[in-house]
């Protein structure tokens, strides 16, 4: 007995596969373009209200770091590290949060975090 397949899914196998291989190349693409413009990207956060404020590029790195004179005491340093922690973590979420939504829009929503070969986007 001969089991039939749902209409569109029998004939074109090679040429679907040709296809979901070209929409893979594309996708890969894509996310390389958007890697490389988010990398070129600053995201600026601040802390303390405004005492402390980092920039970091797309790629994590800070980028500027800015201290007003008035939050520095040196009775208090611990203030000062911990407002500092506070700007460059929230800048770090800002930029990850940003390469996640490019990415997902990109994908399509699919959880590519396990392709190889993307960089080291996810």
């Amino acid at each position: 007995m001969k089991a039939r397949l749902p209409q569109g899914y029998g004939g074109g196998g090679q040429q679907n596969l040709q296809q979901l291989a070209r929409q893979a190349q594309k996708m890969q693409n894509d996310m390389e373009a958007a890697t490389e413009e988010l990398n070129a990207k600053e995201y600026t956060a601040s802390a303390g209200g405004g005492m402390v404020s980092v920039t970091v590029s797309g790629e994590l790195e800070i980028k500027k770091l800015d201290i007003n004179p008035e939050v520095v005491d040196p009775e208090d340093i611990e203030m000062l590290s911990d407002l500092i922690t506070a700007a460059v973590n929230e800048a770090i979420r800002t930029a990850n949060t940003d390469k996640e939504e490019t990415m997902s829009k990109i994908s399509g929503g699919m959880n590519l975090g396990g392709l190889g070969g993307l960089g080291g986007l996810f």
